[in-house]
């Protein structure tokens, strides 16, 4: 694109075969003279408009970015309105949630059950433990001793055997810190005062 040409010189020949000398042309170089004036102004522009050029690129971007985002959100609301309101999905849905509500009273239903018959087992306990309490009193049995004798039979049945308490000292109201043990042998607390010493 940018090719030059050489002079060309022109011979003009006459009717009598004389030659006659034409003026010399030079051609100019095949260069577009058009995109350097561009160039020109394009520098003066910069030159003298370039940071508001800027900000305003700046500024268009910013709200190309901030249009585009609020589309796609507009465009996730229409899908979701779209298929919120296709009943076809809503009745799904529905139906859905009222099979996992009802298994979910039945799981509660069937604990309920299970906790009252717990409940009923211990309160037939409880009342039958109070009849061999009151049958127990009619005869003048004490029912601690009717249950001490069953965990007695208990243990010995386990094969443990319990060592046999001394109860000599305890039944003589033998007390070490009361003094009551005999004439010899007495405790008293120390004497409280000041300490010699330095």
């Amino acid at each position: 694109m940018g090719t030059q040409m050489d002079d060309v010189q022109i011979i003009d020949v006459n009717e009598d075969g004389e030659e006659e000398e034409a003026p010399v042309m030079h051609r100019s170089s095949l260069g577009n003279q058009d995109l350097g004036f561009i160039r020109q102004t394009a520098e003066e522009i910069l030159a003298e408009y370039g940071w508001h050029l800027l900000f305003l690129t700046v500024c268009i971007i910013v709200l190309i970015q901030y249009l585009s985002k609020k589309r796609a959100i507009q465009v996730s609301k229409r899908s979701s309105n779209e298929t919120a309101q296709d009943p076809a999905l809503i009745v799904r849905r529905q139906e859905a949630l009222e099979a996992s509500r009802r298994r979910l009273q039945e799981d509660l239903d069937a604990k309920a059950a299970e906790y009252k018959e717990k409940q009923k087992k211990l309160e037939e306990e409880k009342r039958k433990q109070k009849i061999e309490i009151w049958e127990s009193m009619q005869e003048g049995k004490s029912y601690k001793a009717k249950n001490s004798s069953q965990a007695e039979e208990a243990s010995s049945s386990s094969g443990v055997l319990k060592p046999k308490s001394d109860n000599k000292l305890r039944g003589s109201g033998y007390n070490p810190l009361a003094g009551d043990g005999g004439a010899s042998v007495s405790w008293r607390p120390g004497r409280r005062g000041p300490t010699s010493g330095g």
